[in-house]
């Protein structure tokens, strides 16, 4: 699935590994009876939260950037763990956080927007704060809201968008942009919406003020805004929004009605509500449904004039009850029987097909066709000046992972192959002037196991042994709802996220697309990724979902006893697993076994692979022993 479904399954193990889960079940529970919770920092300041924390922290990419402070999580890691948990226990009790390190980030129109960057134990405690926070917040957030939730992404919002389009035949559409929300949160309005979700703890209030107010290296202390950048910022925004989408849906599709209305359940776990909806249409209410990503929404309608009206109390909305002003170039009311309307990257739009029925169409927005183009040819030229076979199997790979993550995220529009195709071929022709006779076409090189839905494109091609995908190569996949029994934090709802998540991370994928083990081949590195993908993301042995840190490619036969890196010798194993294969201490083979507590079948496929590095089998009674 899409990099939005990021590390999911293993978020959700590391709640259970450090025994928060029930916690986390309880508090959300607990939100949804509308209790109070006045005590939350206790729970904050737990050992398994911080050490859940810093778990959760050091697999996020920006963990690696330094703040005003020059830190990063490898200066964390360097303190033991009782160091670690004192000093986060310590800040908790008088927090003040460290000065803010700023940086522009390029947007899409030439412009830039502000990054807040917290020093990296700011971060850790922001994390804390929001593994405590988000299940008591996500009881009170609206179904219409959809970015930067669990489980929710940038699909399930095109899904329901277009839901209204072409099922509902909701054609008239209000555009509101927000002018610099994150820039404009008004500090104490956020803290009251806190309040009013019933957290009442006052030391934690106090705590989420201070860091709202921190200072912005050379700039001074902010009097509003949510810095975008700190790892709470995003839960902070849903907040403030989210009585704007309680508000919309209270007009139409949450009105009270004198009947109970029957329904069939649909297979999302929506009950449908068209009986419903048919009575209240004999009404002069306005009908109206919001769908919200972070701060770009939509509020679909059914008529011109309901949306004239809709759109000035919209705006009047805003600003009285938030303090928030719309763009007046960038907002406005489109009918998309006539007109386009942009969507996180998307261009929608609906026509009449057959039976004068109407269908969505969607094309990748040229903002996002013109950086798509730019991206592949900055790649390109990293592959032309790469030097040596290291680093031009690490260019190739970035291209690589690059072009799947353009078309695991673009596939969602319908016109996805001819939008692409438009610039695929300049492409092309760019990259094959600079790489010349570097590149050659498919002979007899085989398709890497990551690789496999591109083996029917004719516009493979190789850079020696390394594939270069294609990017014109992609296939419209439907955006999809989110089931509503999908749940972090019942177990129920758990069990649908394992079931429904796809076999491999593409995050993980791609990171080791990225970053391939300098001081190994590249058949090594290479074979690890097809290796990767044809486990499942699994280890070999316990049969395990494994996190990126958890990955270790084991030769089955040493090279030290004359293996070498073929795809025949390498398996992809638990770190754990693999320190097991190779031990020859009985203290550490106890040590290891105590955590693993392999079944006979597993133990049976692990003394194969210590009998082939020379190592002597461990029984099963032996383990039985050790356990």
């Amino acid at each position: 699935m899409t990099g939005r479904r990021l590390l999911k399954r293993q978020k959700l193990r590391n709640n259970e590994y450090y025994d928060m889960q029930s916690v986390f079940d309880e508090l959300y529970e607990n939100s949804l009876a509308k209790r109070e919770f006045k005590n939350l920092i206790s729970i904050i300041t737990t050992e398994e939260n911080i050490r859940l924390a810093y778990r959760n922290l050091k697999k996020n990419a920006g963990s690696k950037t330094p703040g005003t402070d020059g830190k990063t999580i490898v200066d964390l890691a360097k303190m033991s763990e009782p160091e670690l948990i004192c000093l986060v226990q310590q800040k908790f009790k008088w927090y003040q956080p460290r000065s803010v390190r700023r940086k522009e980030i390029p947007k899409g129109n030439g412009k830039t927007r502000p990054l807040g960057i917290p020093t990296i134990l700011d971060r850790l405690i922001q994390q804390c704060v929001l593994q405590v926070m988000e299940p008591i917040c996500e009881a009170k957030f609206c179904e219409t809201s959809n970015g930067f939730r669990p489980n929710r992404g940038v699909e399930n919002a095109l899904a329901q968008a277009e839901k209204h389009m072409q099922k509902s035949n909701l054609h008239i559409v209000i555009d509101i942009d927000i002018k610099g929300f994150f820039d404009n949160v008004n500090h104490g309005k956020l803290l009251r919406q806190i309040w009013t979700m019933g957290i009442h703890d006052k030391k934690l209030l106090s705590i989420i003020s201070a860091m709202l107010k921190a200072e912005v290296a050379g700039i001074g202390f902010p009097e509003k805004g949510t810095p975008q950048g700190g790892i709470i910022s995003p839960l902070l925004s849903n907040i403030v929004l989210n009585e704007l989408d309680w508000w919309i849906t209270s007009q139409w599709a949450e009105m009270p009605t004198r009947h109970e209305y029957s329904g069939r359940i649909h297979t999302t776990g929506t009950k449908d509500q068209s009986k419903k909806y048919r009575e209240l249409r004999k009404t002069k209410l306005k009908e109206c449904y919001i769908v919200r990503y972070a701060d770009d929404f939509k509020i679909f309608c059914r008529k011109h004039s309901d949306a004239v009206k809709l759109f000035e109390a919209t705006k009047a909305w805003l600003k009285e009850r938030l303090g928030l002003d719309i763009s007046p170039e960038k907002s406005k009311i489109v009918n998309l029987k006539h007109e386009y309307s942009d969507f996180l990257g998307f261009r929608i739009k609906v026509h009449k097909g057959k039976g004068n029925k109407y269908v969505v169409i969607s094309h990748i927005a040229p903002k996002a066709l013109k950086r798509i183009k730019e991206s592949a040819k900055e790649k390109g030229k990293a592959i032309q000046h790469s030097s040596g076979e290291m680093e031009e199997f690490r260019a190739v790979h970035d291209y690589n992972s690059f072009v799947m993550g353009v078309h695991n995220y673009y596939r969602m529009a319908t016109a996805a192959s001819p939008d692409i195709q438009r610039l695929a071929f300049e492409i092309k022709i760019a990259i094959k002037n600079r790489l010349q006779e570097r590149v050659k076409r498919r002979s007899n090189q085989t398709i890497p196991a990551y690789a496999k839905r591109y083996a029917k494109s004719k516009e493979i091609r190789f850079i020696g042994k390394d594939i270069l995908l294609p990017i014109g190569y992609i296939q419209h996949h439907p955006p999809i709802h989110k089931k509503k029994s999908v749940n972090k934090y019942t177990a129920a709802g758990r069990a649908e996220i394992h079931k429904n998540l796809e076999s491999v991370d593409m995050t993980i994928l791609h990171i080791l697309m990225r970053n391939p083990i300098i001081s190994a081949s590249v058949e090594y590195n290479d074979n690890r990724i097809s290796l990767y993908v044809a486990q499942h993301g699994r280890c070999a042995i316990t049969k395990e979902q494994l996190s990126l840190e958890e990955i270790h490619c084991h030769h089955k036969t040493p090279r030290s006893l004359g293996g070498g890196d073929s795809y025949a010798n390498l398996i992809i194993l638990h770190e754990r697993i693999h320190r097991l294969v190779h031990a020859t201490q009985n203290d550490t083979i106890a040590a290891i076994m105590q955590t693993v507590q392999l079944n006979k079948q597993q133990l049976e496929k692990l003394n194969k692979f210590r009998k082939l590095a020379g190592n002597e089998a461990v029984t099963f009674e032996q383990q039985i022993t050790c356990c």
